[in-house]
């Protein structure tokens, strides 16, 4: 309601959702969906949505990889390469389904699931080697430290003060302050 109050748009909102699957995962996500759903039917908005996917089967991986090394350079490459034999199918997924099949997709830009991604995490705790990871890659699509401060005093009252100070230590961390 209030985000379509706010102007967003019936396909943003669902890519937020949609977005918030690959970190938060779909058991903490679906709710959201059938709710989310109903107050569009109640807006009159036809479902399903246009579909905003624009990767398939054998795609996803490629193209994922390249939109993963864009916001992050080469050291996706060291991941992968670097990964124990066991567990080079978590970077495969990683690049074909995080990056692939959510992050490539229409409806939202990369600046905006960036600092989409980073509030999930932030939100969740425990996450601070991803949230510095994507600390940088806000950064490197241009979202500044000041933005993601915002977002962080934002959060603040939803989210409590031990993950907001992790998230500040966090960003202090990887954007120190000028002295």
């Amino acid at each position: 309601e209030s985000a379509l109050n706010a102007g967003i748009t019936p396909i943003e909102i669902k890519e937020i959702l949609y977005q918030a699957v690959a970190y938060a995962g779909m058991a903490k996500v679906m709710d959201f969906v059938g709710i989310t759903n109903e107050v569009l039917l109640a807006h009159g908005v036809r479902l399903p949505l246009e579909g905003q996917a624009v990767v398939s089967a054998e795609t996803r991986f490629d193209k994922g990889l390249a939109l993963q090394k864009s916001i992050f350079g080469e050291r996706i490459d060291q991941m992968h390469k670097n990964a124990p034999e066991n567990q080079k199918h978590i970077q495969h997924y990683l690049s074909a389904n995080c990056f692939g099949d959510y992050q490539t997709r229409n409806g939202l830009d990369v600046k905006t699931r960036e600092l989409l991604t980073f509030s999930i995490l932030v939100s969740l705790g425990g996450c601070e080697s991803q949230v510095k990871g994507h600390i940088q890659g806000n950064v490197n699509v241009g979202n500044s430290k000041d933005t993601l401060l915002a977002v962080v005093t934002q959060l603040l009252p939803y989210i409590g003060y031990p993950r907001t100070l992790n998230a500040i230590a966090c960003l202090n961390e990887v954007i120190p302050e000028d002295k």
